[in-house]
């Protein structure tokens, strides 16, 4: 079989997978969050609400028809590309929900990431082209210390310093409210106003966005920074780069037109799905650092038991890291012609 044709049966064979994953995902939440302790009649009526009141409730939300039946119905509405309405938020649906506080998800995990990949992949070929030296050892230091700090930890520490006793950066919020946000068709306020043209409002935009970015950046940076200083110096023992060395091709030529691609290519991987998981499980930072984002708003849904909104956001965030995987692989494939299926 053609390398063509393996590769057209895989990209079939992992479509047709995709709902698989995405309804075991979906199942799994709907009953962890039944088996959470709890009652959403409880949060939205209080405690000592009239009992009445919450059977009517009950019934009217259908949380009192049997658990399988309720299942059904969940899966019927997804079918339908029906995510609901929030139980807490005065009738708004999941859909409206997502569309208002995905934006901000997404500023958050592509400037972390552009933050991350420039310091972690800069470093790592630092450390791997200087094998031995005090850049080497500073670079392994670097890799240790960013990838065991736990990111709460070091959210809270920088926030105390930098925005607290120092007063640098703001906190709690995207945008003053002193200031009319953007306003533009992505919802990314970077974005939006440069399409405007308020150049203004673009610095205020990364001014806000940098604490958090820079603390998430650079902390994920490690990831890449061990990952390319390994692959790297492994690449640069290879025989093809010898036989390069033994042509007279100089250091630097050998490194970024024959090394640094081959070394990458694993960085590829863990790239895609660092992004998915920060756009899908980002609450910790966004609680962290009290960024408006979607995941704050899981956070939310989750503590007031709104079944339909924490359902719908998983399922959205599943669905992202479900594409972003197959993405990954035909990316991988493109990239490197070894990989076979």
């Amino acid at each position: 079989m053609s390398r063509s044709k393996a590769l057209q049966y895989y990209i079939v064979a992992r479509l047709l997978l995709a709902p698989l994953m995405l309804w075991t995902i979906t199942t799994a939440v709907f009953l962890l969050l039944r088996a959470t302790p709890g009652d959403p009649v409880d949060v939205i009526l209080g405690p000592r609400a009239p009992e009445a009141a919450k059977v009517a409730l009950r019934t009217q939300l259908g949380l009192d028809l049997p658990l399988l039946q309720q299942y059904f119905n969940y899966l019927g509405d997804l079918l339908r590309l029906d995510l609901g309405t929030s139980l807490t938020s005065r009738g708004q649906s999941v859909w409206e929900i997502i569309q208002a506080y995905f934006p901000a998800t997404v500023e958050l995990a592509v400037f972390s990431m552009t933050i991350a990949l420039v310091v972690g992949v800069g470093v790592g070929i630092l450390s791997a082209s200087k094998p031995d030296s005090v850049f080497d050892v500073g670079g392994r230091l670097f890799g240790i210390i960013t990838y065991s700090v736990p990111l709460f930890w070091a959210g809270m520490l920088l926030q105390l310093i930098f925005a607290v006793q120092l007063r640098w950066f703001p906190l709690g919020t995207r945008f003053p409210a002193t200031i009319p946000a953007p306003q533009g068709p992505t919802g990314l306020y970077t974005i939006d106003s440069l399409l405007s043209g308020n150049l203004m409002q673009f610095g205020v935009a990364l001014y806000y966005l940098a604490l958090p970015c820079l603390t998430l950046g650079i902390l994920l940076s490690g990831i890449f920074e061990r990952m390319v200083r390994v692959n790297l110096k492994q690449t640069l023992k290879a025989d093809y780069v010898e036989a390069a060395r033994a042509r007279g091709i100089s250091e630097g030529k050998i490194l970024w037109s024959h090394a640094l691609k081959n070394a990458l290519i694993p960085v590829i991987t863990v790239l895609g799905l660092t992004l998915a998981a920060m756009l899908g499980g980002a609450i910790l930072t966004e609680v962290t650092f009290s960024w408006p984002g979607l995941a704050n708003r899981l956070y939310e849904a989750i503590s007031l038991r709104d079944y339909p909104t924490v359902q719908g956001i998983v399922v959205f965030f599943a669905a992202i890291v479900v594409l972003a995987s197959i993405a990954i692989d035909l990316l991988n494939a493109y990239v490197d012609p070894r990989i076979r299926y």
